[in-house]
């Protein structure tokens, strides 16, 4: 598979060549309205929910150990996040069992955690909660990972392993992108990426309608609440709307991805996310360390690190969107799109470079790394001995 992907003698797509660009128009047609209607409802309601959520309750108020809001801010994004979603998918589905079921498990995401937003639900009732909803997207509707088909480890029936690795793969996603949701913008406009990688994921899959539905979807409520939530925001999504876009991700990249017979099972959606995967992973042997629960907060997460260092928040939303833009990219060459990933990475690193560079190269912090002053020592070199000059 590696050997694959670089293999000279396999044919390539043609980057705007006409039958490219005829087959890009066949993809992407089906997938503009669902996109357009959830990105016009998201905006609609977002806007509805910041007058609605201070009479409701639903406003977060600054916590100087974690938060980096400064006022109350209205937190009940997550409903109008779901709703667009939901009449994307109900509008412009085709109703089968697999596609209501996710459109009903991601609406159970965002109500039972709507509560937490409210009144707060203890550590162990979310995560009972996430196992459930889990349980059941496997055991009811069919969502489930049977096989892995990885570069080096290929399994072709996962026996008694289905129901607790997918269970783990869907509880995984719901609490990453959980903890991503630190920064104004951060965790919509990442999903909302990860989210376009899975539609043009499944371009090559045999039948791509439902997938490319909900995933345009997605990426377009993401987008619509962006409009109020990317810095500074007006509405935060709060756990109903990370928790229910954690979940939608999870069982798209699960039907969308892990089908396709020719993918690497989930490469894909783990390469997109994989810093705010390893991040996760920090947090908890972390907190397990300091003898906290992992569910509790903390300052301490990569974008935070980053604000530490001197960027902004937009500027840590731009550095996180590329680094997803950039790995994702890089899982969708186990799919055949090579050149136009190629151009895609290149654009990305020319606007990290551009946006970021600068401010970089000016920030007076710096990231601690061992054996720095050895490296910059013999970067610099060491100031020749020069003798006295002799004046006459």
């Amino acid at each position: 598979m590696l050997v694959s992907v670089y293999d000279p003698s396999i044919p390539q797509e043609q980057f705007f060549s006409p039958d490219f660009l005829r087959q890009l128009q066949v993809n992407l047609l089906p997938a503009l309205a669902p996109a357009a209607t959830a990105l016009v409802v998201a905006a609609v309601l977002t806007g509805v929910a910041i007058m609605v959520a201070p009479r409701l309750g639903f406003i977060s108020y600054p916590n100087r150990e974690r938060d980096i809001h400064s006022r109350p801010t209205a937190r009940l994004g997550g409903p109008a996040l779901y709703l667009a979603f939901a009449v994307a998918g109900f509008v412009f589905l085709p109703h089968d069992l697999k596609h209501l079921g996710l459109l009903l498990l991601t609406g159970l995401a965002a109500l039972v955690f709507l509560i937490d937003d409210r009144r707060g639900l203890p550590a162990g009732v979310k995560i009972a909660v996430q196992v459930a909803l889990a349980v059941a997207a496997v055991k009811v509707f069919g969502y489930e990972i049977d096989y892995l088909y990885l570069p080096l480890l290929h399994i072709s029936n996962l026996g008694l392993l289905v129901l607790p690795l997918t269970v783990l793969w869907i509880v995984s996603m719901q609490n990453t992108v959980n903890l991503l949701d630190g920064v104004d913008g951060l965790a919509a406009g990442v999903v909302a990426i990860v989210a376009l990688l899975l539609l043009v994921a499944a371009f090559n899959r045999p039948d791509p309608g439902g997938v490319m539905v909900l995933s345009a979807g997605l990426a377009g409520a993401c987008l619509g609440f962006l409009v109020f939530n990317f810095h500074p925001a007006r509405i935060f999504m709060g756990d109903s709307g990370a928790q229910f876009l954690g979940l939608a991700l999870a069982l798209l990249s699960i039907v969308g991805v892990a089908k396709v017979a020719v993918a690497a099972a989930l490469l894909m959606p783990v390469l997109a996310l994989a810093v705010p995967i390893v991040d996760t992973g920090l947090s908890i042997v972390r907190r397990r360390r300091q003898g906290v629960s992992i569910a509790r907060g903390d300052s301490m997460h990569i974008h935070h690190r980053l604000l530490d260092f001197g960027l902004t928040q937009r500027q840590t939303c731009l550095l996180f969107y590329c680094a997803t833009g950039i790995l994702g990219s890089l899982g969708l060459m186990f799919f055949g799109h090579r050149r136009i990933v190629a151009v895609a990475i290149v654009l990305m690193i020319v606007v990290l470079s551009a946006g970021l560079g600068e401010r970089m190269r000016i920030s007076r912090r710096r990231i601690p790394v061992p054996f720095g002053r050895v490296f910059r020592l013999l970067l610099e070199g060491r100031p020749s001995q020069q003798p006295p000059s002799v004046t006459r």
